[in-house]
């Protein structure tokens, strides 16, 4: 391996889940799904680094809400979790309740009627 590579030979997926484990399971879940995403782990070194690096440019509490909502919404991108924390999504409340339906209108025509 050339020098600017070998530093990644001391990593391992096990080494990645275990740091995540250690700020929540949300980041351990996203960064599980991270590594999943990739048909190479090796592949996907980079944005484990970056997620879990965030905790220390905001904080492991923000990182795990972050990771929550992008769990939540599919993001599997350092730049999806940043995003979230730049512009402070972590700190809104996620409502559990569904949208409510569109009310009977006339002009909807429903699903017995494509049949």
């Amino acid at each position: 391996m050339p020098p600017e590579h070998q530093f990644y030979s001391q990593w391992s997926p096990e080494r990645f889940l275990r740091w995540a484990q250690e700020i929540g399971q949300q980041t351990a879940e996203l960064i599980s799904r991270v590594l999943n995403t990739r048909k190479h782990p090796e592949q996907a070194y980079r944005s484990c680094l970056g997620i879990l690096g965030l905790a220390k440019r905001y904080s492991p509490e923000r990182l795990e809400a972050a990771c929550q909502r992008a769990n939540a919404a599919g993001i599997r991108s350092y730049r999806g979790v940043h995003n979230i924390l730049k512009n402070k999504l972590d700190q809104l409340i996620i409502d559990p309740t569904p949208t409510t339906p569109l009310p009977p209108h006339e002009n909807i025509r429903g699903e017995h009627y494509y049949q």
